[in-house]
């Protein structure tokens, strides 16, 4: 089966993965959080795997570089709501930490891949 080219690329596959985890950590926010952060969160994560394979795509290096910025923006907005999350209490230090540290990995890769783009 052939593939698209941004399957093949790890920071799309670890902000896939990401995704998917701050979804699951979202369903345990208050429901007054519903239209608020939960969406937030849900929607800015999201967004990191959609900029990044949408950048891929047939895209040249300027354009993709600035899909790029697209999904370090979005990243930042999850690790701000993480942050919002654990000062509301919805999580605990310990578990904003594992997902702290996978938001600055990716962060840390993506960033070297746009960097190799210019």
């Amino acid at each position: 089966m052939e593939q698209f080219k941004f399957e093949k690329l790890i920071i799309w596959q670890k902000a896939m993965d990401l995704g998917e985890d701050i979804d699951k950590m979202a369903d345990a926010f208050p429901l007054k959080e519903k239209f608020n952060l939960t969406s937030q969160i849900r929607r800015a994560s999201d967004s990191i795997a959609l900029n990044i394979s949408e950048g891929s795509i047939g895209q040249s290096n300027p354009e993709q570089f600035k899909f790029m910025g697209y999904s370090i923006r979005s990243l930042a907005e999850v690790v701000t709501c993480l942050f919002k999350a654990k000062r509301r209490l919805y999580i605990t230090d310990e578990q904003f930490q594992p997902y702290y540290l996978q938001a600055h990995t990716l962060m840390n890769m993506m960033i070297a891949f746009r960097n190799n783009l210019k």
